[in-house]
């Protein structure tokens, strides 16, 4: 045998990430949009189901994505722009979806849903704004490192 397969990779846990801005960000989304899925799902609202998953599985994707340290090793993207587009786009359907869910609601779960969705609006748009401050194109990479775990 050689000594090639002997070796094991280790995967490193950020678990500094979960305690800065941007972790406590993220956890917080991760809570108002499960929340949300649990109050539509009672008042049994597919549509809004739905969307509220798959933005909690985005949410999730992007933390495990900086808890595991894979943006520093999937470096072919640009990986906090791409989460600022999904905030900012996240945030304008959900402001959508939850203004709808509160002039349409029958049930109090859709109206519970969409206020916890528009909490998660305000959480998501507070996660693009400090995305984006934090985003420079002109510097090198060490440099918006640096400024990311401030």
């Amino acid at each position: 045998m050689s000594a090639d397969h002997s070796k094991t990779t280790t995967m490193d846990v950020d678990t500094a990430f979960l305690k800065s801005k941007r972790g406590i960000l993220k956890v917080a989304e991760m809570g108002t949009l499960f929340l949300a899925f649990v109050c539509f799902a009672v008042a049994s609202r597919p549509k809004y189901i739905a969307a509220t998953v798959l933005e909690f599985l985005i949410t999730s994707l992007l933390l495990l994505l900086y808890l595991l340290k894979l943006n520093k090793r999937l470096t072919f993207f640009f990986w906090p722009l791409i989460d600022v587009f999904n905030s900012v786009f996240a945030a304008v359907y959900f402001i959508v979806l939850s203004l709808m869910a509160l002039t349409t609601y029958t049930v109090t779960g859709t109206l519970v849903g969409g206020i916890i969705g528009l909490m998660s609006a305000g959480l998501l748009c507070m996660d693009s704004y400090t995305l984006f401050k934090n985003i420079t194109f002109n510097k090198p990479r060490s440099e918006t490192q640096s400024q990311d775990n401030q």
